[in-house]
């Protein structure tokens, strides 16, 4: 398989070789679109829009396995099993969990299983705060009681 790849300049100026950005769904739209009306050949219109035929050809076997001109909408990874509602609500109940204390908490209630990592990234997502409240109260500097 070819890769359109582009020369950039990476950290400190060196110069690093990226993978290209996919051609944009309007570009798809009008090669199948003239495809469709029968201006040309997939061989004569790749030639003509500055693509490759084997992308021409990918994206018109496609269109007929899926209907669609657009490209599949990216989605990254594996659907997470945490119930973030639970997470909420545990978070709710008991503001200063520790990560490892959430972590039990939720295999209790819910029976899944989520890493310390996971898990702080979900409740970051969930806009809680990460700083513990202290138990003490504080006093303010400078002598003033």
């Amino acid at each position: 398989m070819v890769y359109r790849q582009i020369l950039s300049k990476g950290f400190l100026g060196w110069d690093v070789v990226r993978m290209a950005r996919p051609y944009s769904d309007d570009l798809r739209r009008k090669l199948l679109e003239a495809h469709e009306l029968g201006k040309g050949t997939l061989s004569e219109l790749a030639d003509q829009f500055g693509v490759s035929l084997a992308w021409a050809w990918k994206i018109s076997s496609a269109k007929k396995r899926t209907g669609m001109m657009e490209r599949k909408p990216y989605r990254p990874g594996p659907k997470s099993r945490v119930d973030r509602t639970a997470v909420v609500a545990l978070l709710k109940n008991k503001p200063d969990l520790y990560l490892r204390e959430l972590q039990v908490e939720l295999k209790a209630s819910t029976g899944v299983s989520v890493s310390k990592p996971h898990l702080w990234k979900i409740v970051g997502e969930l806009d809680f705060r990460r700083k513990k409240v202290s138990p003490r109260h504080r006093t303010r500097h400078g002598g003033e009681s």
